[in-house]
């Protein structure tokens, strides 16, 4: 059995932690071993207890290759999306690359889940027996649901049809977040939250393609991608299916989309610098800047500080937090990447004119790549470790106080030799992430091309 893993979100429900780089299934909470661990890095990590992780690829979009490539590999196959769209594009992407570039055989079962679902590993044992569930009920599509704890009026529901003899049911049809009267009703007729796991046979996705001319070889539907229809996979393909099956799973499953949840699954209430006075009940401090916060007196609330914003809510309310930010529109001020890290420290523009100053790390034995600008200088200047400076061909050994001048046009790049930290100041027109020009990524292809010897500045 293959599984595709969708990984999206644009993180407005985690504001100021998440944003359109780093969304929820990326922010690390979680324990594991004394150590604290994102969502994606926990479902990568029960994949391989089962080994399923070799036979799993991710759908996401541009923005979060390197967050993906950061915190679980570079050799993790992504499928990613040439613009950002809807889950049935994604999801059609995926199959082509499993069918044309994988081989798959269109008889396979293939799964499809969130990369973020918060489960014992017994949730994915249960996928795996979707696929002789498929085989023995002869369904369209296999789902899993979960048996609702509390009349919740946060999922959707997956009704049955009549009650079976068998370990799935058939499907009647399905509720979208309803009342708390609607969903005890629903409770009522053994209906089950959805939990957004499908599995289908491959050719259940590649032969519809081929009848409405649509390309089945991955790299030509890469190239025809916005010729898919924008649109959920429930709405495309659930919603117009003619046996629905779905099987059971009554142990606990979470969807931690919002403060609330989340805070309930934490490690610890009080993560960054500041003070949680003791009569702060129920009071959880989530800190990335460097600059202390002190709660005093406050109970059942969410205090979350960022380089993109501060949030102070109370916990009840911080789901409204998506529709408060709904209009707001702002630069991703922290993101991380295959090599490490940067927060924006300041920004200005007058007339046409902008600063932009950023702080950077770079992990030991990783590197930013080869590369140049055409509308922005940078001056860097080290403030931790040591590495190796490329400049216009030449590579330089670097340490803490050295100041680093790069005018527009000038190719260069930087590989830490230990952790290394430095300031950029960018001082241009544009200051945007298309005025790059990647000339090389891999080291080893910069000191290939640099022919003067390692010189200490």
């Amino acid at each position: 059995m293959n599984l595709i893993l969708l990984s999206g979100g644009s993180g407005k429900r985690l504001w100021p932690l998440s944003n359109d780089s780093r969304s929820k299934q990326f922010l690390k909470f979680m324990e594991n071993n004394g150590k604290l661990e994102s969502m994606v890095q926990r479902v990568w990590r029960q994949l391989k207890k089962l080994q399923l992780n070799e036979s799993t690829v991710i759908a996401t979009s541009k923005s979060q290759v390197e967050m993906i490539q950061s915190q679980i590999g570079n050799d993790i196959p992504l499928i990613i999306e040439p613009e950002r769209r809807d889950t049935f594009p994604a999801i059609v992407l995926a199959a082509t690359y499993l069918y044309s570039v994988k081989n798959i055989s269109l008889k396979e079962v293939i799964g499809v889940l969130p990369v973020d679902p918060f489960v014992d590993i017994s949730f994915f044992k249960k996928i795996m027996n979707l696929e002789n569930t498929l085989k023995t009920s002869n369904a369209d599509l296999g789902l899993i649901g979960v048996k609702p704890t509390h009349p919740s009026e946060k999922y959707g529901y997956m009704v049955p049809l009549e009650e079976t003899e068998y370990e799935y049911m058939q499907v009647s049809h399905f509720k979208e977040k309803p009342s708390e009267s609607e969903a005890r009703e629903l409770m009522d007729q053994n209906a089950l939250w959805n939990c957004g796991v499908f599995a289908f046979k491959l050719e259940y996705i590649i032969s519809p393609l081929e009848i409405k001319g649509l390309p089945i070889q991955y790299e030509e539907l890469l190239n025809n991608y916005h010729k898919l229809e924008n649109t959920s996979f429930d709405y495309a393909v659930v919603e117009k299916a003619d046996k629905i099956v779905a099987l059971p799973y009554n142990k606990d499953w979470k969807d931690i989309g919002t403060w609330n949840t989340l805070t309930e699954e934490m490690a610890t209430n009080q993560i960054g610098r500041g003070i949680i006075s003791d009569d702060s009940t129920n009071t959880h401090l989530v800190n990335e800047l460097e600059i202390p916060i002190i709660v005093l007196g406050i109970k059942n609330a969410v205090i979350a500080a960022s380089p993109d914003g501060i949030l102070v809510t109370d916990k009840e309310a911080s789901p409204r937090i998506k529709e408060v930010l709904k209009d707001f529109k702002q630069r991703p001020m922290y993101e991380e990447h295959r090599w490490g890290w940067y927060k924006v420290l300041d920004y200005t523009k007058e007339e046409e004119n902008e600063v932009l100053t950023k702080k950077i790390f770079v992990k030991a034995g990783n590197n930013l790549s080869y590369q140049k600008h055409y509308a922005r200088s940078e001056v860097w200047t080290i403030i931790k470790g040591e590495g190796e400076f490329a400049l216009d061909d030449e590579i330089r050994l670097v340490k803490p106080g050295d100041v680093l001048l790069i005018t527009a046009g000038s190719k260069h790049g930087i590989k830490a030799t230990t952790d290394l930290e430095f300031i950029e100041v960018q001082t241009g027109s544009k200051l945007i992430e298309e005025d790059i020009e990647h000339i090389f990524i891999n080291w080893d292809e910069v000191k290939s091309c640099c022919k003067l010897p390692l010189i200490s500045i």
